[in-house]
């Protein structure tokens, strides 16, 4: 084998890696004729969690359960719901738990708040640590301590 065939091979191997990176899950059956229709409903998909892969949208998850979400997602859009009916319909059925993107509401103060309360609290202990390790004043030597250097450094 000569090089050049081994550096094609890697070449062909790495931009066929590289394209399946973003390949999405919606399969072709799924896609609706309108393009405009079909961008709302990719939109939709992309902030709705997969519950199955939990940490995925339902237009990256290959889960039997997110097809059956993205289905319902376009069978409402064709129904004439609009984005905010379509995920509160979807919220509905499956809860809060299915949005990528919590709401900011009072129960879930807590969820946005977090990271907040603790970034405040490690500065504040850096503060503390700060005042904390403040060097004191030098202070001047007492009679005794001069006393005892000087007999340490006296020459004979």
């Amino acid at each position: 084998m000569s090089r050049a065939f081994i550096r094609r091979g890697a070449l062909a191997l790495s931009l066929l890696l590289a394209a399946s990176g973003g390949a999405r899950a919606v399969q072709p059956d799924e896609v609706l004729k309108d393009p405009a229709m079909e961008a709302r409903a990719r939109d939709i998909s992309s902030g709705l969690r997969c519950l199955v892969c939990q940490n995925q949208s339902i237009d990256d998850s290959d889960a039997p359960l997110a097809r059956d979400l993205r289905l319902i997602v376009r069978e409402r859009l064709r129904a004439g719901d609009d984005d905010a009916q379509v995920q509160s319909y979807v919220v509905g059925r499956y809860g809060e738990y299915v949005l990528l993107r919590p709401v900011f509401a009072l129960h879930t103060l807590l969820l946005w708040l977090t990271p907040v309360a603790v970034v405040a609290l490690g500065l504040f202990g850096l503060w503390r640590l700060s005042r904390r390790r403040t060097d004191p004043a030098p202070q001047a030597l007492s009679a005794d301590e001069r006393a005892q250097i000087a007999a340490l450094t006296r020459r004979d």
